[in-house]
């Protein structure tokens, strides 16, 4: 049963040596998304998974010691989810970008609380099937929690990667809104073309959430909203 979850954003700016000069940019981020990991070991979970976007198509699971780098962005850095010696997948598997920020974030809280595990989700996964990895996840062990990286739109300013749309605002809103009350059933209607059309990578993480969360009757609390590059940035906390 899911006891609690942290959601998260995932660029690799996250990450200090990535974003460089501009790393204190995002500190407040950083130091809510410490908050959040503060809040799964709190719960005690039994197991955590960690879910993040994997491009194109789902892929995982990713067992601990999965290593993840940071080459492609320029930056000679390099993890290991959940840290330790390298997992069943062998080097020649890598996480995915957004499970190497997860990774990273674990590394960086000295996270030895519980066995975890990654997965990764296709960004056009279908809801329904969202919802099913949710429950399977659920079902795992008897105290579970899930880190869930993801990021909101990236059209809020005529900046952003995906340039400025005037639905982004509102679409980030309505997925701030449910994760701060913990709305599974807002997370679970979201729309998921209006996502795709907006570059939301967290729409599949958070139904994945929205299917684990459906009867365990958490409460939610948002710790960031921001849109520092023109992308949603969110970070909250379940339990």
């Amino acid at each position: 049963m899911l006891v609690a979850a942290a959601v998260c954003p995932c660029p690799p700016l996250l990450v200090p040596p990535v974003a460089s000069g501009a790393a204190p940019e995002l500190d407040a981020a950083r130091a809510a998304c410490t908050d959040a990991l503060g809040v799964l070991a709190a719960a005690r979970p039994d197991l955590l998974v960690v879910v993040g976007p994997a491009g194109r198509s789902a892929r995982g699971p990713y067992p601990a010691g999965t290593p993840g780098s940071f080459s492609g962005f320029g930056v000679d850095l390099h993890v290991r989810l959940g840290g330790g010696g390298p997992g069943p997948g062998g080097p020649d598997r890598e996480l995915p970008p957004s499970l190497a920020v997860a990774a990273w974030l674990l590394d960086r809280t000295g996270w030895t609380d519980a066995p975890l595990e990654g997965l990764g989700v296709g960004e056009p996964l279908a809801a329904e099937r969202c919802f099913e990895a949710g429950r399977d996840i659920g079902a795992r062990a008897d105290r579970v929690a899930l880190l869930v990286m993801g990021d909101g739109s990236a059209c809020r300013t005529l900046k952003a990667p995906g340039y400025l749309d005037e639905r982004a605002a509102g679409f980030d809103a309505e997925v701030a809104r449910a994760l701060a009350t913990a709305d599974v059933a807002a997370l679970r209607t979201l729309d998921a073309e209006l996502a795709y059309e907006l570059k939301a990578s967290g729409r599949a993480p958070w139904q994945v959430l929205a299917g684990a969360a459906e009867e365990a009757g958490l409460g939610g609390a948002l710790l960031y909203d921001d849109a520092p590059y023109g992308v949603g940035y969110l970070v909250a906390a379940w339990s």
